[in-house]
């Protein structure tokens, strides 16, 4: 799901570059070689290509938006699931450090406890 909206997200970000760049600016810009030197003989002649591009980019801008926000959100919520290995790590000793350690017995050097001496004197 996330890799999609990944996917989807870098086409409208090229798409909408390409309708920005399209449109005709004080010099004429690339739309002047899309129909802008035809006048009104081209299908779409210079004011509907201008409106055509405009509105293209006002729903490309608005995908692009919506976009950002659900990327945003499907990440976050990916986010508490994973944890990096520095955290787990740490984790990790957390839980060896309280833990209680269980006192052990004195043993002599064959393996065997060694014996309290009686305190009834």
């Amino acid at each position: 799901m996330y890799s999609i909206l990944v996917f989807l997200f870098v086409l409208v970000a090229i798409l909408m570059t390409i309708t920005i760049l399209m449109q005709s600016s004080k010099g004429g810009g690339l739309a002047a070689s899309f129909g802008g030197g035809l006048g009104g003989s081209s299908v779409l002649g210079p004011r509907a290509a201008a409106s055509f591009l405009q509105k293209a980019t006002t729903v490309l801008a608005v995908l692009y938006m919506l976009l950002c926000l659900i990327i945003g959100l499907v990440g976050r919520a990916g986010e508490a699931e994973r944890a990096s290995v520095i955290q787990q790590e740490m984790q990790k000793e957390q839980q060896k450090q309280t833990a209680p350690a269980l006192p052990l017995p004195p043993t002599q050097p064959g393996g065997q406890e060694q014996s309290q001496p009686p305190q009834g004197k």
